[in-house]
């Protein structure tokens, strides 16, 4: 005789029938079900509890490759998780997507994968200042700019796509982006005003037009896949350029949209760099703040490690374009890789550590393009070494700004309340400095932030009682940034007079210098001319060019 799929009520009188039933449910492949269950019961166990009726559900005939699904993504939902995170280098065409892909492939089997996107290289560029010059009425350049990144995104689809049906899906997605991109450059070409919501709408397409092109192309080579605008599950504040995310609520909502999917060993691809309130506001993390996502959603699902796939082999003592005996350090800690990243080290956005750091949680720098090096490892309290320098960082895109005061008695007062400003202008001070004349404080700050901290610091010492012990607020152009990062070098007096004595024997002047709040900082502020040199004087002083001393 063959069952087919029915529901039997039975009473009450024989609930103790049909807890026998429940104990041989796995047999006959029947489903026991009640109309109120205690919540977190799991199936086969609710027929314990009694209620006024059991609902006995015979399933069809496939259930046990239904059962056998339930099995393989219970053993997924043991598998580890890696975070990845590719850079735009990484997918910026089809022959560099192709060595993503195969980076992700291998990683699959022993460990559940997430994938987080930026933009393909360039693109991000193009956008804004398609948007720039939409807002100043420039129309043929906004038009040029358009047409050249769907040529690019659309010849990468064709390279990479061979189904056409795949093809067909993808190239929609792809047009829907850049209609809403068009559209919003056709609105700033009649208002003339780029407002923070709208630089964030148009800088957030690069992301969105790649997740779909790498997911796709993923599964062209095999791999589940589905691309996933990260407004459906990181949540942020509404501050736009630089949000700052809701743990709470991202945590909950990646269960509800990621959680599924890597239970499935479906790779889910993230758009990095974006994020949206809890109102649904699209916002942005900041420039590079696709680091900052990947670490962000590491933390809340729980991952093994992050690893930032990027195109240099990781951490390296300097910048080999200005030092060419750099070399890679194979471990370093949070504080000393938070720092490098603060003042200039490309490597790493400066937000990315700032998660994982209660969670304990491992994150790498590794290279796309040579998956077969190790890379740098970066934890808690990194290398157990004695010593002291571990790497050199550089700034070049820097203003200073210098205010003279009548005497030093003023100067607590001063940087205290040039802070507090500062930071009520959303801008942010890299570092006080010391001049050579111990009448003036120089602030460090970001070029693109001068203007903005300038005006900031006018405003709070601009009163006639201030203009007693203010004598000048000015800018000092022209000027790098390069900095020591090791440990204890607040308690080793040694390393900052080592500096100095060599930079003095080369004729290399310093214009500005701060000891870091932490023990782990010295900065110079030299002629921006002077920075290379700089940096190979002191790379080679305090004997960086191997990297024994790292392991």
């Amino acid at each position: 005789m063959i069952l087919k799929p029915q529901n039997v009520v039975v009473p009450d009188a024989m609930h103790e029938r049909s807890q026998a039933l429940a104990t041989d449910a796995s047999a006959l492949d029947i489903a026991i079900s009640q109309e109120h269950p205690p919540a977190g019961v799991s199936l086969s166990a609710q027929a314990d509890f009694p209620s006024r009726s059991v609902t006995l559900v015979l399933p069809p005939r496939r259930a046990p490759r239904r059962r056998a699904v339930r099995a393989r993504n219970a053993l997924a939902s043991k598998k580890p998780l890696k975070v990845m995170k590719f850079g735009g280098t990484s997918v910026g065409d089809a022959c560099c997507i192709e060595k993503t892909l195969e980076i992700v492939r291998g990683s699959l089997g022993d460990y559940r994968v997430l994938v987080v996107v930026s933009a393909m290289a360039g693109v991000t560029d193009l956008l804004l200042e398609a948007a720039m010059c939409a807002a100043a009425g420039d129309s043929e350049t906004v038009a040029r700019i358009f047409k050249s990144l769907k040529a690019r995104h659309r010849s990468t689809a064709n390279a990479l796509i061979g189904s056409a049906a795949k093809r067909g899906r993808l190239n929609r997605q792809l047009k829907e982006c850049f209609v809403e991109g068009e559209s919003l450059c056709q609105e700033l070409l009649l208002t003339r005003s780029l407002t923070a919501a709208a630089r964030d709408l148009i800088s957030s397409l690069g992301e969105r037009l790649s997740a779909p092109l790498v997911a796709t192309a993923l599964t062209e080579v095999g791999v589940k896949s589905e691309a996933v605008d990260a407004r459906e599950c990181l949540v942020t504040d509404s501050h736009h350029g630089a949000a700052n995310p809701s743990f709470e609520l991202t945590r909950g909502r990646c269960e509800r949209r990621l959680r599924p999917l890597l239970q499935k060993e479906i790779v889910p691809v993230v758009t990095g760099f974006l994020g949206a309130t809890a109102e649904g506001a699209l916002t942005t993390l900041g420039r590079g703040g696709s680091d900052y996502s990947a670490s962000i959603l590491g933390v809340v699902l729980d991952a093994q490690e992050v690893i930032i796939w990027t195109d240099v082999n990781g951490f390296l003592t300097s910048d080999p374009r200005l030092v060419a005996e750099a070399s890679t350090i194979p471990q370093i800690s949070y504080q000393h890789a938070a720092a490098l990243a603060y003042f200039g080290a490309k490597v790493l956005h400066p937000k990315t550590l700032q998660p994982v750091i209660q969670r304990g949680i491992p994150v790498w720098i590794r290279n796309t393009f040579a998956p077969e090096q190790a890379g740098t490892k970066i934890t808690l309290h990194g290398p157990h070494s004695d010593v002291s320098v571990k790497a050199l960082a550089a700034m070049s895109d820097i203003q200073m700004i210098a205010v003279t005061v009548s005497g030093m008695e003023e100067s607590s007062s001063v940087t205290h309340r040039a802070f507090a400003a500062v930071a009520a202008a959303r801008s942010d001070i890299l570092m006080t400095a010391q001049t050579r004349s111990t009448c003036e404080l120089g602030f460090v700050v970001r070029s693109p932030l001068a203007e903005r901290t300038m005006e900031a610091l006018q405003m709070e010492f601009g009163s006639d009682a201030d203009r007693r012990y203010i004598r000048e607020i000015g800018v000092k152009n022209g000027v790098a940034l390069v900095t020591v990062v090791g440990q204890h070098l607040r308690d080793l007096p040694g390393i900052a007079e080592q500096a100095f004595a060599v930079l003095c024997r080369e004729k290399l002047q310093v214009i500005a210098s701060s000891q870091g709040a932490s023990d782990c900082n010295l900065s110079f502020v030299v002629a921006a001319e002077d920075m290379e040199r700089t940096l190979g004087v002191l790379h080679k002083e305090f004997q960086l060019d191997g990297v024994s001393n790292f392991r």
